[in-house]
């Protein structure tokens, strides 16, 4: 018995069909028992595309993915029609493991780049190059800088991977987009260089100096003197400082970002990992900071505010409120300008040259306390421990550096006290065979 044919008297397969209006169909049941249809205006490759008509694969083909999938267990059809937003948003409500401050940042960076742009499309029709390309776009058109692009891939990547887990696609398209950008952009992490020794003492004497700034010394004292991360000091309590045995238990992180409703919020988190946790001598400039700052409180008013049901806080405010990342680095911008220009005023008047301070964050601070720290202790573990490092290859990247420039250093104050050949003997072989 002959089977049904096309407009052009070919044989069509079972489970295909022409349309009065031309176009092929082709129905099969998908991994479900639901029946499910495709179509295309090609039968094959060589069927030219009726005029006005969008193109794309022929029938044939699609049925070959469709054959395809269903051995391989995979759910085209769904995921042809659930967008890349829908998957998102079922995976993060199930990543209950994830702290809140860290599903906010992720909420926030996939509302604001991804959501409106790739988000729109459905996860089958994303293939690598559209990773690829709207990576580029975020580096090149929105500015992102590796460390933002690192969050985006962290994010988008085990979507993915749950989609393929799932059945629903067959590949995970962000596989190697990174490995591809950080090597077609030539990308090193950008490094947090450490004030010097000069400009670190000419820092704290300015602030020491100055009526507008010194109320700042014993926050600015602490975060040199301990390697602390700026949230770890601005979450500080009372409660974690050991004066009996000169101590820092530093156990939280007090943290300000915006959360899912818009608002900026406090909040206390734990640190990320076990090193975070840990605890930190004082020295003798850091205790006397920290009874400085107890004093005052003393005398003005204890810090009221109350963060998470935590309470005590050694930092404050001229207005009692807790400080924020923000403001601090607002304030070291300013110390900044000021420092510099009274510097080269002086300088100027003293005829010398100035001892200027370059443009840095308050992170720099914690890299110049662990530049100081690996300068006069050798032994990396304690660093490490110090530090609240998680990995030791950290550890050994501000050591390095910080080795290489001592080096650097010693050998300039070694020149010409260590003799190593006759000088005039070298002037006698240039001058005669050079």
């Amino acid at each position: 018995m002959t089977g049904k044919r096309d407009k052009k008297g070919r044989v069509l397969r079972q489970g295909e069909r022409q349309r009065k209006d031309g176009r092929y169909e082709y129905r099969y049941k998908d991994a479900h028992g639901e029946t499910r249809s495709i179509y295309s205006w090609r039968l094959v490759e060589s069927d030219s595309i009726p005029k006005g008509r969008k193109n794309g694969k022929p029938l044939r083909e699609l049925e070959k993915d469709i054959i395809r999938d269903l051995e391989d267990s995979v759910n085209s059809y769904t995921a042809h029609r659930t967008t890349l937003n829908s998957f998102y948003d079922a995976y993060i409500e199930t990543k209950y493991e994830l702290k809140q401050s860290t599903r906010t940042n992720y909420k926030y960076m996939y509302g604001k780049y991804v959501r409106d742009e790739i988000g729109m499309k459905n996860v089958a029709e994303i293939k690598y190059s559209d990773i690829k390309k709207f990576y580029v776009h975020l580096i090149r058109d929105i500015g992102f800088k590796p460390n933002s692009m690192e969050i985006i891939h962290t994010i988008l990547h085990p979507v993915f991977n749950v989609a393929v887990r799932d059945g629903f696609i067959r590949s995970n398209p962000t596989d190697g987009v990174m490995a591809e950008i950080k090597k077609s952009h030539n990308w090193e992490k950008p490094k947090r260089h450490a004030l010097t020794e000069p400009q670190q003492e000419r820092f704290i004497e300015f602030i020491s100096g100055s009526s507008t700034y010194c109320h700042w010394k014993p926050l600015f004292t602490v975060l040199l003197g301990t390697g602390a991360r700026i949230g770890e000091v601005l979450g500080l309590r009372w409660n974690d400082c050991d004066f009996k045995q000169n101590i820092i238990d530093i156990n939280h992180n007090l943290i300000y970002r915006q959360q899912d409703s818009g608002k900026m919020e406090m909040h206390i988190t734990t640190p990320k990992t076990k090193a975070g946790t840990r605890i930190v001598p004082m020295f003798a400039d850091v205790r006397a900071a920290l009874l400085q700052v107890r004093q005052r409180q003393i005398e003005n008013g204890v810090n009221q505010c109350v963060v998470d049901g935590y309470s005590n806080f050694v930092f404050q405010n001229r207005y009692d409120e807790m400080l924020t990342p923000h403001a601090v680095n607002r304030v070291i911008d300013r110390i900044i300008r000021d420092c510099n220009l009274e510097e080269t005023e002086q300088a100027k008047q003293e005829q010398r040259e100035p001892v200027l301070l370059p443009h840095f964050s308050v992170h720099n601070l914690r890299h110049t306390f662990c530049t100081r720290l690996c300068e006069n202790e050798p032994n990396l573990k304690i660093i490490q421990e110090i530090m609240g490092h998680r990995n030791i290859e950290t550890t050994m990247d501000v050591y390095n550096e910080a080795i290489k420039e001592r080096k650097v250093a010693s050998f300039a104050s070694l020149e010409g006290k260590i003799r190593i050949s006759d000088a005039a003997g070298f002037t006698h072989y240039f001058t005669h065979f050079g």
